[in-house]
């Protein structure tokens, strides 16, 4: 007998044996010591549950990491005078959000419905909502349960929601009084966004119920946070000294290209990881959540891809230059454009919404520019624009095999099925919440206005914004502080090492 027939034999013996065992044993030594179906049900439970909440709380970290990248992106866009404004603003946005949101945005988003219009409970969450999985209810009564639990559906929607005023701080650097950024910062996370955030995310919401499609924030965060900053920056009015047509160079573009890169990196949590999950069923045309995960990865980076080669080369066949500040801008134009639409379209789209992206921001930046309105990150063009050409995309692309939003899941877009329905009801929820967001945003800067707390001092023209609201300068050697200089105007000797 040789070797290999040796083999064949154990291993036909070892398989006999396995068999005898399945057949008999698990009658009398399973049925008292092994697992039971019910037990196993249980831990595949419990296994999905951790799958999913570690996936939602990764991504959300890197949502909340994008808070970097936009603190460095404004402050290298900007001059040096205002860096230190830009940092504070950016860095505490994050803390007033969490706790507003805590005590009523998430409840006003994501409670129980008042007429599809804003939330009534899960304010103010408490220690039970960390055993308790967030629950959609339907207006026809109906439920949809998460793995996760509330808190965690929570933080993820927290790093959303600061995201949304941190959007605005750029479009209003270098001239907003603290005070009135912190104002409108936490109006934001309580009355506007969160109204906008239960509409469309919510279950209950009118434009949910409409059959309004927005998967991971191109309306709900961008063109939010782009309509804001708008009509922040034309009631503020421009920086002091600012000439039109020729718009200050940014100060630092080592800050402002590592910014981008950050916000890229943060995106693949703000996408990916809004389907909530890795595990159950997803529309027909991927089958699973992971597999969704997959493709809006991928939809993601070619977006990005999209807007950044677009708008380098449109721009420099108009001045002949590599332009690295319009490719930074077109990148993150392309990253807004794809947010919406990430999950329902193909990635051929996504790369035709990127390319239609980089070319959007440049218009809209100079139309911005001609209408004499100082937004200096160009955060309308690139969040707001860019938001809202996304939103309609979705009406123009998305495919039928992918839509997964109650009156029009499996129906697709203009240029893939022919139908105009769809893109009837995204144009239909754009416009509103444009409306919405910009009649209560000119009403939360006309009463700081009013109570003069919308503009810093008019002090702070002369010497800077970071001096006179913080005492403070981001380049001490190239702009000194008042307190660092004698009288004859020479710096003061800087003691020496031990003095």
């Amino acid at each position: 007998m040789n070797k290999s027939t040796r083999v064949w034999r154990r291993l036909l013996v070892l398989a006999i044996a396995a068999a005898v065992l399945a057949i008999f044993g698990t009658n009398t030594v399973g049925a008292q010591d092994g697992p039971t179906l019910e037990s196993l049900a249980e831990t595949s439970g419990n296994l999905q549950i951790s799958i999913d909440t570690a996936w939602v709380l990764m991504t959300g970290f890197l949502v909340f990491f994008m808070q970097t990248g936009f603190a460095l992106l404004e402050t290298g866009m900007i001059t040096h005078k205002g860096a230190v404004n830009a940092l504070l603003e950016n860095f505490i946005d994050a803390g007033l959000t969490a706790i507003c949101w805590w005590a009523v945005g998430f409840g006003v988003a994501f409670g129980a419905s008042s007429g599809g219009l804003f939330g009534t409970s899960l304010f103010a969450l408490g220690i039970d909502a960390a055993s308790t999985p967030y629950t959609y209810v339907f207006p026809d009564g109906s439920t949809f349960a998460l793995t996760v639990s509330t808190l965690t559906f929570f933080f993820f929607q927290f790093a959303f929601a600061a995201t949304a005023s941190t959007i605005t701080t750029g479009a209003m650097a270098e001239r907003t009084d603290f005070v009135g950024d912190l104002i409108y910062s936490a109006l934001i996370a309580i009355v506007i966004y969160p109204v906008i955030v239960h509409w469309v995310w919510s279950g209950s919401g009118w434009l949910f119920q409409m059959g309004f499609h927005d998967f991971a924030g191109g309306t709900v965060v961008h063109t939010v946070g782009g309509v804001i900053a708008l009509v922040g920056a034309i009631m503020l009015g421009p920086r002091p000294g600012r000439v039109f047509g020729k718009p200050p160079r940014p100060h630092n573009l080592a800050y402002a290209t590592l910014g981008t890169m950050i916000l890229w990196f943060g995106w693949y949590g703000f996408n990916p990881g809004s389907t909530l999950g890795l595990g159950g069923g997803a529309p027909e045309g991927v089958g699973t959540f992971a597999n969704w995960a997959s493709l809006i990865t991928v939809t993601t980076t070619l977006g990005a891809a999209g807007g950044a080669m677009m708008a380098m080369f449109v721009q420099f066949f108009r001045t002949g230059k590599w332009d690295l500040s319009y490719a930074l801008n077109g990148t993150l134009a392309g990253l807004v454009a794809i947010t919406p639409a990430c999950a329902y379209v193909s990635p051929l789209a996504a790369i035709i919404i990127g390319l239609t992206a980089g070319v959007l921001v440049i218009i809209v930046v100079e139309v911005v520019e001609r209408a004499k309105i100082d937004d200096p990150v160009g955060a309308f063009a690139v969040h707001g624009a860019c938001g809202m050409m996304g939103t309609m995309a979705i009406g123009l692309w998305a495919d039928p095999t992918l839509t997964f939003n109650t009156v029009m899941a499996g129906q697709g877009g203009l240029f893939t099925t022919g139908n105009l329905g769809l893109l009837g009801v995204q144009i239909t929820g754009s416009l509103a919440t444009v409306a919405y967001v910009a009649v209560t945003a000119v009403i939360m800067f006309g009463a700081l206005k009013l109570v003069n707390r919308l503009r810093v001092n008019s002090k702070a023209d002369a010497i800077g914004i970071d001096v006179y609201e913080h005492g403070a300068s981001i380049w001490p050697d190239v702009l000194p502080h008042p307190d660092d200089v004698v009288e004859t105007g020479s710096p003061k000797k800087a003691p020496a090492v031990g003095d």
